[in-house]
């Protein structure tokens, strides 16, 4: 379904991501972790069409993206959560779901995304900005499915969570690959994210270092030193 190709990008002169491949493929859940700074967020936002390319290749269902606007992307079915949430604070949480249909969608999926997250429900009525971080982090994801994702990029959907809510997020987050949600992941926990996907990518510094199925991570001596405290 997707495939990155080579990919470049940059921040002004600095080099943020460097000849970097990746390819997800339908129903699959890719586990992208790596140290804070190593480029995660800045390959979502170039697949995205938020942050530009500055070279190689992106392809969704073998369509070239690269004169694609963000909106567009959206509207083929790239949908992104983005890291830290970005709920829109004064509006009702109701209100929040609705504007993920804005581009591509239904209202229609209101209901069937309330279900999904029972936690929302009785405060659908309530501003978005007094929800706790759990909740904020459920009604991003359900914002997202509200525009029928085929291919749904979550950034740091743990970050700021008690351990508690980490792991209900990453139920939820495992369930929505058995429903056949097509996911690319980025996350610091990098044992809880490996732990739901079917591959895994690794990177440093704008590149990709390591790549395999998810359980060969986690067992890696170099992933278990540097990103699993062992």
């Amino acid at each position: 379904m997707l495939d990155v190709v080579r990919l470049d990008s940059r921040y002004g002169r600095i080099p943020a991501l460097t000849g970097v491949d990746l390819q997800v493929a339908a129903g699959e859940l890719v586990a992208l972790v790596g140290a804070n700074g190593a480029g995660k967020t800045t390959l979502l936002r170039t697949i995205s069409g938020v942050q530009p390319a500055s070279g190689g290749a992106i392809r969704f269902d073998g369509q070239d993206l690269a004169r694609l606007s963000a909106r567009r992307r959206v509207q083929l079915g790239i949908v992104q959560v983005p890291e830290g949430r970005q709920v829109f604070g004064p509006l009702s949480v109701e209100d929040n779901l609705r504007l993920g249909a804005f581009a591509r969608g239904s209202h229609d999926m209101l209901e069937h995304v309330l279900a999904m997250f029972p936690a929302l429900e009785p405060k659908r009525r309530e501003p978005a900005g007094t929800l706790s971080g759990g909740q904020q982090q459920m009604l991003a994801i359900g914002r997202a499915l509200m525009a029928r994702p085929r291919l749904l990029l979550l950034d740091e959907p743990s970050m700021g969570l008690a351990p508690r809510l980490v792991a209900e997020i990453f139920a939820q987050i495992a369930d929505l690959k058995a429903r056949g949600t097509t996911i690319l992941l980025v996350d610091q926990n990098a044992r809880a994210a490996l732990a739901i996907a079917d591959r895994g990518y690794v990177m440093e510094t704008g590149r990709v270092v390591l790549r395999g199925p998810a359980a060969e991570l986690l067992r890696d001596p170099q992933v278990q030193q540097a990103y699993l405290g062992l």
